[in-house]
């Protein structure tokens, strides 16, 4: 999967336009990022990457890479 479909997911996920999210985007000043989105991402990860996270893995989240890194 290439960083543009990660993208795109990640996108969907916040409710975001195509296109508008960079990996060097700061979560907390994303409007979208709040504990819907991040609980989006915990469910995404098991049911798109057969990963599990934790609240604490998400805490520890500053920039969209950081969500990027472990969706391989």
């Amino acid at each position: 999967m290439t960083e543009q479909e990660k993208l795109a997911i990640l996108e969907d996920i916040f409710d975001l336009e195509a296109g508008s999210l960079s990996k060097e985007q700061v979560l907390k000043e994303l409007e979208e990022w709040d504990s819907l989105s991040a609980l989006s991402v915990v469910v995404m990860m098991k049911d798109q990457f057969d990963k599990k996270i934790t609240g604490s893995d998400v805490r520890k989240f500053v920039k969209v890479e950081d969500i990027l890194n472990l969706m391989c």
